[in-house]
């Protein structure tokens, strides 16, 4: 049963005829007086309530009623209704323990998308482990690692995403937060449709509008053409709005606007448009820091994040580090046509003990510029210390100077004189160990002043 309270008549009568058409139960209260009744005998599976119970719209009377449901019956879930121009007020209930805040006049579908992904995630799950066990359950693509910390996101992950629920990524750069999204959309109803991705700190405060809804032709000087927005991109499918706290304040309230209202219009045109897309962001920021201090919005925030999933550094899960690793060489056998590339127990073991910033990221990146200057194709733990971090400079010896200090020309120096060096200097095959063409090598081989084999040419 689901019990709404509302002291307008049209409006419970609405969104009764709406609910009963899904196959719910439904009943009514027009006062707090009423729904307590109501509630005394029976106790619903969602609760949807109007903030506003006087003509002041205060909101005091529905606040104080749902601080007396989550009192006596904290397991039910509660979603509020209330005007746009109330949202502070559903802040305010949220974080009294509201799952959801729908704004009038509601979209039907939003409002029931809102309902069912609320009660699907109420759900007991039946078997925590049960993915762990046939590693079938979840599509789980190019997720490495068997840490219980990992394990337990997986579980999240893929639970959360047979639900339209908006998911918020956190964690450190390098962690795999775009990796757990494109997760999220495989495991989901929308898996057939669009996934996009959006670099929020990588669109300026002037394109954000234009970026994200699109344009008509003439809006603006160079707009020679209409242009779809990434949102428009994604209706029906995902859309991934990542580093979602570089967003300005004047960019977030455009985006609030979309994420509640479902509709936007085009930079140029005064026609709303409507979208469906399912909403996933991540950042590598504190945003709760980012209320508190006044640079993100706290309605937006609470948009966002009906779940929040925080991915571990990978400094909290070592013994991942020698699967992921493994897991790469495997792919650069294929890149760079080295199908005896390996690596020692002893190098597997010592790489378990670096500290590493920038996480998986900077892991796949030793392990890249490791299999390029090593001589041989079992690597062991000279092989990474040298691609890390080997003392002097000295061209002459081929050594690198300090991770952070040499510049991309030098590593690239190297790098050709290591694999000139394994193949004997054949151009040919160097070309190819390094993923580019004989000429482009050659160029670069004049470059540096490197010799190589004429009888190539």
């Amino acid at each position: 049963m689901l019990l709404i309270i509302d002291d307008d008549l049209a409006i419970r009568t609405s969104l009764a005829l709406l609910l009963k058409k899904e196959g719910f139960v439904v009943k009514g209260a027009a006062s707090p007086q009423d729904a307590l009744k109501i509630l005394d005998i029976e106790t619903p599976e969602l609760i949807l309530l109007d903030l506003n119970f006087s003509i002041e719209t205060s909101g005091e009377e529905g606040m104080s009623l749902l601080t007396k449901i989550r009192a006596r019956y904290p397991a039910v879930p509660v979603v509020l209704i209330t005007g746009w121009g109330s949202i502070d007020l559903a802040v305010q209930g949220m974080k009294l323990g509201a799952k959801d805040f729908i704004t009038k006049p509601w979209q039907n579908d939003y409002l029931l998308q809102s309902i069912h992904t609320i009660l699907n995630l109420e759900q007991p799950v039946s078997d925590p482990l049960i993915h762990r066990k046939s590693g079938s359950l979840y599509r789980f693509d190019h997720i490495i690692g068997k840490d219980p910390k990992l394990l337990d996101i997986l579980e999240t992950v893929g639970r959360v995403a047979a639900t339209d629920a908006p998911v918020l990524i956190t964690g450190e750069s390098g962690t795999g937060k775009e990796l757990i999204a494109e997760a999220v959309h495989a495991n989901s109803k929308r898996k057939g449709k669009p996934f996009i991705k959006v670099n929020l700190g990588g669109i300026s405060s002037t394109l954000f509008e234009s970026e994200l809804f699109g344009h008509v032709r003439g809006a603006f000087t160079d707009a020679k053409t209409d242009r779809l927005g990434r949102f428009e991109m994604a209706h029906q499918g995902t859309i991934f709005l990542d580093e979602i706290g570089e967003l300005d304040l004047s960019g977030q309230v455009k985006l609030l606007r979309v994420l509640q209202e479902r509709t936007f219009e085009p930079l140029g045109s005064s026609k709303s448009r409507r979208v469906d897309v399912r909403v996933i962001c991540a950042t590598n920021r504190n945003l709760e820091e980012m209320v508190a201090e006044g640079t993100f919005r706290e309605d937006l925030y609470y948009r966002i994040n009906l779940i929040t999933v925080k991915l571990p550094a990978l400094r909290e899960r070592p013994n991942d580090i020698p699967l992921l690793a493994g897991y790469f060489i495997n792919n650069l056998k294929q890149i760079y046509q080295r199908p005896g590339l390996k690596m020692t127990k002893t190098a597997s073991q010592w790489l378990r003990s670096l500290v590493l910033q920038g996480n998986i990221r900077q892991l796949k990146n030793i392990v890249e510029r490791t299999v390029l200057l090593s001589l041989t194709d079992t690597l062991d733990v000279d092989d990474f210390q040298q691609s890390i971090q080997v003392s002097g400079t000295s061209s002459r010896t081929g050594s690198l100077p300090e991770v952070g200090t040499f510049t991309l020309e030098e590593m690239e120096l190297q790098m050709i004189r290591k694999a000139m060096e394994f193949h004997q200097n054949k151009v040919s095959k160097v070309a190819r160990s390094l993923g580019i063409t004989r000429f482009a090598l050659y160029r670069r081989l004049e470059k540096f002043g490197i010799s190589y084999d004429t009888e190539e040419l």
